[in-house]
């Protein structure tokens, strides 16, 4: 019984198949060399490369925001006084409508304005003229070019707008650049992270943008608080109503707790949950990832070649 034509045809397609994978298997084989050329020459180079990339430590801190125990008193008062203290021309809010301390706290960590005040001075040097930083020794290595350590001066030749010490704003977005700040919104924790050459100063910076936001909060809370005791103080003394009597001196005890909660608080808007730390082993470059898709890379780049070379000499021939 001789076969149909659709078996035919199938069992026809299966032979070239088989033919195109041999002949596909044979041209690989025999531009072996230039694969291997292609893998080595291009794995050498990422090898190179990987281990002319500088090292980068990473210092993290997990934070929990604080409770706002202040803004909870105010709600409860605006809740029972509500309607009396607007009569009297008083505002009394929780502050439950807009943002809590900590989310005031990520904003200020990174702006401009926080930069400036905490930061700047004291961390200028190690931002923007840290050439290379010693793992073994802990000790930083500055370029000279940019920065005399001897005489404490800047010598970087920059055109303009740079100067020749950087302003704020450009170290600003280099500190931008190295830190990262997250939010975990299923259980509301907050991990801070700095990314740089020296893990001393990667850790350093993140105990100095943490006590930096909340001694500012701190100090604006207090100061706040104590022109509320004295305006409600004022308004205490002219008052002839007993039912606003109460709503005064109510919130001058609500002030007065915020103050004496604000100075003894050394974390005032979060809760350290885990400190940061100096790091031991570089955060990257993943030097052995770079090695192996370098390699791949290689290899692919050398098949590649190959293949076009022999579809280039069967095209030439044919035609």
């Amino acid at each position: 019984m001789s076969p149909r034509p659709a078996d035919q045809g199938r069992v026809s397609e299966a032979s070239t198949d088989l033919i195109d994978f041999k002949e596909l298997v044979l041209v690989l084989w025999a531009g072996k060399k230039v694969v291997l050329w292609f893998t080595g020459t291009v794995a050498i180079g990422a090898i190179l490369f990987a281990f002319w990339l500088p090292d980068v430590y990473e210092s993290r801190i997990l934070l929990a925001p604080k409770g706002e125990d202040g803004a909870a008193g105010l709600a409860g008062l605006a809740r029972q006084y509500g309607g009396l203290a607007s009569l009297a021309g008083l505002n009394i809010s929780s502050g439950s409508d807009g943002l809590t301390k900590s989310q005031i706290a990520l904003e200020k960590i990174r702006s401009l304005g926080f930069f400036t005040r905490h930061l700047y001075e004291e961390t200028l040097v190690d931002l923007m003229a840290l050439d290379a930083w010693d793992a073994i020794t802990r000790t930083p290595q500055y370029d000279p070019n940019a920065y005399n350590v001897k005489d404490k001066r800047w010598v970087r030749q920059v055109s303009y707008p740079r100067q020749m010490k950087p302003s704020a704003q450009e170290a600003y977005e280099e500190y931008l650049s190295i830190l990262s700040v997250s939010e975990d919104g299923n259980i509301g924790l907050i991990t801070l992270s700095v990314q740089h050459r020296s893990a001393v100063f990667a850790e350093a910076l993140l105990s100095k943008i943490v006590e930096g936001v909340s001694n500012e909060l701190r100090g604006a809370d207090i100061q706040e608080a104590k022109e509320s005791i004295e305006f409600l103080e004022a308004q205490l003394k002219e008052t002839t109503l007993v039912s606003l009597e109460n709503v005064f001196i109510q919130l001058i005890e609500e002030q007065t707790k915020t103050i004496m909660l604000a100075n003894v608080s050394k974390d005032y808007v979060f809760d350290i949950i885990d400190r940061p730390v100096v790091a031991e082993s570089a955060a990257k470059p993943q030097r052995l990832l770079i090695c192996g898709l370098g390699a791949m890379g290689g290899m692919l780049l050398g098949l590649l070649v190959v293949l076009i070379h022999s579809y280039s000499r069967s095209w030439t021939l044919k035609v």
